[in-house]
């Protein structure tokens, strides 16, 4: 099939398809004469493991792994395991930033009148002044 066949079939863009080409996350594509690039339902199926693995927010380098792994038979899962938890463990990290950017803008918010006045205790938080005095 073609790329956009393979496209259509796997969820992931053309664009994509090519991206993950050049970076080895699959291999060159078998070409035609003309030179369009030719995809078997092996390369498909790959595709959808690269897609699924990005949707669960793994780097382009794990999931190079994970595809080493993954079509490596002979691997043990405990490699699996071991990249699957410390993703979960940065994961975790990652969610406990996004709270506290939440709490800290939550806070900006809160002080602020949202009124005529010029006077912006979240302005005055991201400028790292104040906001106690931004916000009389």
């Amino acid at each position: 099939m073609n790329i956009g066949e393979a496209a259509s079939a796997s969820g992931v863009s053309a664009k994509m398809i090519r991206h993950y080409e050049s970076v080895g996350l699959i291999p060159a594509a078998s070409r035609t004469d003309a030179g369009y690039r030719q995809y078997a339902e092996a390369d498909v199926h790959t595709l959808r493991f690269i897609r699924h693995s990005r949707d669960l927010g793994f780097s382009i380098a794990e999931i190079g792994e994970l595809v080493g792994l993954w079509q490596n038979r002979r691997r043990s899962s405990r490699q699996v395991k071991a990249l699957a938890t410390a993703h979960i463990e940065d994961l975790e990290r990652k969610s406990q930033q996004l709270l506290a950017m939440k709490s800290t803008l939550e806070h900006l918010v809160h002080c602020c009148h949202g009124d005529d006045r010029p006077e912006c205790p979240i302005l005055a938080g991201l400028a790292g002044e104040s906001t106690e005095r931004a916000g009389r």
